[in-house]
């Protein structure tokens, strides 16, 4: 049985901070509540084994987590009903929602930010914004990711996020963005990497990972960041450590640019 739901129960809340995915979960939940339309959260309740999951929808993005191996029917009808661009679920779930029609699985690993790793002689710290123009982050992204919401549906999404102290943005040099996009107790998610096209290969992106590693570490915090393959040996060239890999599922039959895509699709 699926229903929707408003607020976790302290035990759910438990569980959901076991995982990386659930703590995104748990921060979205405290930034927004559940009174938008656009951003939804459901319990699933497996009735032969009790065992339970929470789903988790933003605008076209689909969050699934579980504390134990539950049917999928219900879950993949679903998402058979929504339609999601983008899937992110145990990987046990996958053989099933793969039957849905029009989606394709891609590999994405998961990397710890580890400290340690010195940036270039060329670095220059005092040129790190933390508090930027959101418009000049924007600029910067529509750079590196065709696909991205449109302005104002971005605008209200991060700005939001940041008021209630989920998130975080920051850029070097004018020219490299990245975003905290959760701290959940020093259990942190960057992502929304990019750099402009005229500064790529300057290395400032790099640099700015490094300097942001040892920064969070010092704040003892752990942070992690997601790569497709594409990226994958990027992050192991600056020195961070791959820690997991699994597949997310994203549509084919709809064009990326023409999707309107949830903002954790990085």
């Amino acid at each position: 049985m699926i229903q929707q739901i408003s607020a976790f129960a302290p035990e759910e809340t438990a569980v959901l901070e076991q995982t990386f995915r659930g703590r995104q979960i748990l921060a979205y939940e405290k930034a927004y509540g559940g009174g938008y339309d656009f951003c939804r959260f459901f319990r699933v309740t497996d009735e032969e084994t009790g065992r339970r999951g929470w789903l988790f929808l933003l605008n076209a993005t689909l969050l699934i987590c579980t504390d134990g191996a539950i049917s999928g029917e219900e879950i993949c009808a679903f998402a058979a009903m929504h339609l999601p661009f983008r899937i992110e679920c145990p990987q046990y779930l996958l053989p099933a929602l793969r039957q849905i029609p029009n989606y394709q699985a891609l590999h994405r690993a998961t990397f710890a930010l580890t400290p340690g790793g010195q940036p270039s002689p060329q670095f220059r710290p005092e040129e790190i914004n933390e508090a930027p123009r959101l418009q000049e982050v924007y600029d910067i992204l529509e750079e590196g990711f065709p696909n991205l919401l449109e302005y104002s549906l971005w605008l209200t999404d991060v700005s939001h996020r940041c008021r209630h102290g989920m998130s975080r943005v920051l850029t070097y040099r004018d020219s490299t963005t990245l975003t905290l996009i959760y701290d959940w107790k020093d259990c942190v998610l960057v992502g929304q990497v990019a750099t402009r096209l005229a500064q790529r290969g300057s290395g400032y992106a790099r640099d700015f990972l490094r300097w942001t590693a040892n920064r969070l570490a010092e704040q003892g915090k752990q942070a992690i960041l997601y790569a497709l393959d594409v990226r994958i040996s990027f992050y192991r060239e600056i020195g961070f450590q791959e820690i997991a890999s699994e597949y997310v599922l994203e549509r084919q039959d709809v064009p990326k640019e023409k999707q309107e895509k949830g903002a954790l699709s990085f």
